[in-house]
């Protein structure tokens, strides 16, 4: 259910079985250490919303593949961001195109930390101008208990760690590296700090965390996990009904 492999004449249809739902994957390139290519984001973003887009029939638009990845700093080449305010003016103007195209559900699903707050803006945006448009922003790492404690194993601040590299064994070998190691780990150093450092204060190697005791079992674990979790998500979505049936502006009351 791919919205690019769609023409106008089908969309229409596809929406109304999806109850007018669409998901829109956004990820990132950026470094992830020595051991994982720079497209890990935006590539799980993509498998993972195939899969669920294909579990519920809700389309899913083309992949944003870059995202705001400043705090990566330039110490490791690969890493291309965008500015915050850059992703918010895409996200916002693709969702206003998808409302004319008839979405009324649109959810966002991110596997970039630091979109979020972008991503979040956006979400105001789109709400605020489109009365009867529903938002969500889904973070891909803690969209549930189980999927968030599989992430968080090795540290709060995480980054290229035993569970992406774990999904990246599973679900696209070609993006991580053999011959990992305990010279691959790094530790998070951030517990006990006041200020958010970029990577290159806190990581020798752009790691934080262990991913040399990732393996492609526990990775094919936890996407199914992810998998399932976000098809739960997404089925709710299509249901759901705002708490109070109210207007946005009291002149419209």
């Amino acid at each position: 259910m791919q919205w690019a492999e769609r023409t106008w004449a089908e969309l229409p249809a596809d929406l109304q079985a999806a109850n007018f739902s669409a998901l829109l994957p956004v990820g990132a390139t950026e470094q992830h250490g020595p051991h994982l290519a720079t497209g890990m984001d935006f590539v799980l973003a993509d498998i993972l919303c195939r899969k669920v887009a294909e579990l519920t029939g809700v389309p899913m638009l083309p992949l944003l593949p870059y995202g705001c990845s400043l705090g990566h700093s330039r110490r490791w080449p690969g890493t291309i961001s965008l500015q915050p305010i850059t992703l918010i003016t895409l996200v916002k103007e693709i969702g206003d195109w998808a409302y004319h195209s008839g979405v009324r559900r649109l959810h966002i699903v991110n596997s970039h930390v630091t979109n979020a707050a972008p991503l979040r803006c956006a979400l105001e945006m789109l709400r605020a101008e489109h009365d009867d448009m529903m938002v969500a922003v889904i973070n891909t790492a803690q969209m549930s208990e189980r999927v968030r404690s599989a992430h968080f194993a090795d540290g709060d601040d995480w980054h290229a760690n035993v569970a992406e590299t774990a999904l990246m064994m599973a679900i696209a070998p070609q993006i991580a590296r053999p011959g990992l190691n305990e010279t691959s780990d790094d530790p998070d150093r951030t517990g006990s700090l006041v200020f958010a450092h970029p990577v290159n204060r806190t990581s020798k190697n752009g790691v934080t965390g262990a991913p040399s005791g990732a393996s492609a079992e526990q990775g094919r674990e936890l996407f199914a996990w992810m998998v399932e979790d976000l098809t739960a998500i997404v089925e709710k979505g299509k249901l759901e009904k705002p708490p109070l049936d109210a207007s946005y502006s009291s002149r419209a009351e």
